[in-house]
């Protein structure tokens, strides 16, 4: 499928931008900023950073934040966009029926040990915890001074679990009675999560499930919502002991978008290049066959990742298996009776052991962008060993970024939306 889309900067102006946005945009424009240099045969025809922020920003991303709002306060976890790719929900409601999966290796071994026979933690109470939050209602996951987080809520309510010991240590340091909550993965400020996992331990013996589900529960209803509670072993680990991640990210099409032919869109590129003139279409099979290209293997993303500090930079941190990834159009529709044609949109289904930081809305923009300019279904593979990050496009906005869930199993593609 394709689509052709009004000019970027016709577009980006009828889209009145935020503060925050308009400051950085500013700067930018302040700055002799420096673009990288491609040398293949459509450079000229790809957008610059500027020309990608601006169009990537100018989506109508209110429907999908009310998209999401509604998934979180259904409840149904990752299961709920089934109906968006003409699925039955039933098919990927989350299993909570078997324990051993969400046993670390070693745990499984150690778990027929008897905590009587040992002391100090290993008489601890580890809970899982499956958690939904919408990302346009809090300022990330990571608990910050002054700032709404959604860990600093689940921490807050789940002070009341802490043990004696414990609340008197946090008594005599004059710090609030709060439990502490360990997650597979921070989310930024605006993403969302469909069953993010989190851990909380207590040496009390008489907490039960249910009481840890209604103290969360109640910490912002319809906006955090626990799925799941379950006792595991003392050595899970919701970050290290987790096998895969698996990210949704939704893209809104122009409402006015028209399909185009795959030869008229060659010919369009033809003559774009010609003329020196960028493109204003997109063909979103292209970016699908792009993305597979990354599938099965284990790459070096540091071109893709933002904001990771140097240490972070090179060798084995930046190397990411990715298991799958797929893109495909859908149809967003909402409880909202004025948008009741629904808006077709893009998905991206990505699934990696990691991620690095922004790597996901980096590959959404940066995939679209090569895809508009024409480039070869390697493009993101050749963009791995570029020497400056500025070779990938700005990061696509948060809003449309979901954690659909973290598997601590092998992973299946049987859980996946989009597949042949």
């Amino acid at each position: 499928m394709l689509v052709k889309f009004r000019p970027l900067m016709a577009t980006a102006a009828k889209v009145r931008a935020t503060p925050a946005v308009a400051a950085s945009t500013a700067a930018a424009e302040r700055d002799e900023h420096v673009y990288y240099k491609h040398t293949d045969a459509c450079h000229h025809l790809r957008w610059t950073a500027k020309e990608s922020y601006e169009y990537m920003y100018a989506r109508p991303w209110s429907r999908v934040v009310d998209f999401y709002a509604d998934l979180v306060r259904a409840g149904a976890g990752a299961a709920g966009l089934a109906k968006l790719f003409g699925k039955d929900e039933k098919d990927y409601t989350l299993d909570t029926t078997e324990e051993k999966n969400y046993l670390t290796p070693s745990g499984k071994q150690t778990a027929t040990i008897s905590s009587k026979d040992r002391g100090g933690r290993w008489e601890r109470v580890t809970f899982k915890i499956v958690l939904s939050y919408h990302g346009g209602s809090f300022d990330g996951w990571q608990k910050q001074p002054g700032l709404n987080t959604v860990q600093g809520l689940v921490e807050k309510h789940l002070g009341q679990f802490v043990d004696e010991i414990k609340a008197k240590q946090l008594e005599a340091r004059s710090l609030p009675i709060e439990g502490c909550a360990i997650v597979a993965g921070r989310t930024d400020k605006g993403v969302t999560a469909l069953q993010q996992v989190c851990s909380f331990y207590t040496w009390r013996k008489d907490v039960k499930y249910g009481d840890i589900k209604h103290a969360i529960n109640e910490a912002a209803p319809d906006k955090l919502k626990p799925l799941h509670v379950l006792e595991v072993a003392r050595e899970f680990h919701p970050n290290f002991s987790a096998k895969w991640r698996r990210y949704m990210y939704i893209f809104p099409l122009d409402e006015d978008a028209k399909l185009i032919l795959e030869e008229e869109h060659s010919s369009k590129v033809l003559e774009n290049y010609d003329h020196n003139i960028k493109p204003q279409s997109f063909d979103v099979a292209k970016v699908d066959k792009i993305l597979k290209k990354l599938a099965g293997k284990t790459l070096s993303y540091k071109m893709f990742a933002r904001d990771t500090q140097a240490s972070r930079s090179v060798g084995p941190p930046t190397e990411c298996f990715m298991f799958h990834s797929r893109a495909a159009v859908a149809k967003l529709y909402s409880a909202n009776e004025d948008y009741k044609e629904g808006m077709r949109v893009m998905c991206f289904e990505l699934v990696a052991n990691r991620f690095l930081r922004k790597m996901v809305r980096v590959l959404v923009a940066t995939a679209i962008r090569e895809a508009a300019a024409g480039a070869g279904e390697d493009a993101l593979l050749n963009l791995m060993d570029a020497t400056d990050r500025r070779a990938t496009a700005p990061p696509a906005p948060p809003e449309g970024l979901c954690l659909l869930d973290v598997g601590y199993e092998d992973f299946s593609k049987q859980r996946c939306f989009i597949v042949d």
